[in-house]
């Protein structure tokens, strides 16, 4: 696969990575996946990199679910990989240290939408789509759909897309909860996502990254375990060069320059 196929570039702290098959509604196989791993890895390995934004080339798409051709021939066994390359894809997005954005561009179908589910944040564009049709093909989604889905927009609601198949507009989904944004066109899309992905690239490093690991355990650990792992990174915070420079601007009535020590 040619690195054409998922476009990478850096501005201003921001690496945006693009989804780039267009011709296909930048479906999803099985390289177009190893290769989003490949560069969110160098994104989280990228000091210079403070937050991602993914999106999809063009207007029609994010991503609209995997590429069905190779479903062809598969069994319970062959299959297998296809699946836990999914899942680890979007358990890496989701666990990172570095916020990211899904600035959703048209469909988000099956895959396309799982793996903006594993983003932090959903912005999308009035002409974005949502959906896990998977059960229209004989399937369920397998990319960690069944599980984030229902954690983010309640089990009956998720229930009811997954069991139908039925895709839903961008209004539907905010109104739901499985989006933060709508934006009236995807050229709006792609600068409220920006705006956003720079004012939090302005944000002290290390406290995103420990927030964000606090917030992810609410979803999977007792609300006990969860509050004490809180107090732990609540401390932790304070012995940092940020939380210093943070005080003192306030307290001195300036902008901080946070260096994300």
């Amino acid at each position: 696969m040619s690195e054409e196929s998922v476009l990478y570039e850096v501005s201003d702290g921001v690496a945006t990575i693009t989804i780039n098959r267009p011709k296909r509604l930048n479906a999803l196989n099985v390289a177009t996946v190893q290769r989003l791993r490949d560069l969110f890895q160098k994104a989280e390995q990228d000091d210079s990199v403070r937050v991602v934004i993914l999106t999809g080339a063009g207007e029609k798409a994010f991503a609209a679910g995997a590429d069905i051709t190779e479903f062809q021939d598969k069994d319970s066994s062959t299959v297998r990989p296809l699946a836990e390359n999914g899942q680890a894809l979007c358990t890496y997005i989701e666990s990172m240290s570095k916020p990211v954005i899904a600035a959703v561009n048209g469909y988000a179908l099956g895959g396309g939408c799982e793996i903006a589910m594993a983003c932090d944040i959903r912005y999308a564009s009035a002409n974005a789509r949502f959906g896990q049709p998977e059960i229209n093909l004989g399937i369920i989604p397998g990319f960690g759909g069944t599980v984030r889905l229902p954690r983010l927009v309640g089990l009956g609601v998720a229930k009811e897309l997954v069991y139908t198949g039925d895709q839903i507009k961008a209004d539907e989904a905010l109104r739901i909860g499985l989006v933060n944004k709508v934006f009236d066109s995807v050229d709006a899309l792609r600068e409220g996502a920006m705006e956003l992905a720079r004012r939090l690239a302005k944000k002290p490093g290390v406290a995103i990254k420990l927030a964000k690991r606090s917030l992810n355990n609410s979803w999977v650990l007792p609300l006990k375990d969860s509050l004490e792992f809180e107090v732990d990174v609540f401390c932790e915070v304070f012995d940092t060069e940020d939380m210093r420079e943070g005080v003192d601007a306030f307290l001195n009535r300036r902008e901080p320059q946070f260096k994300h020590k």
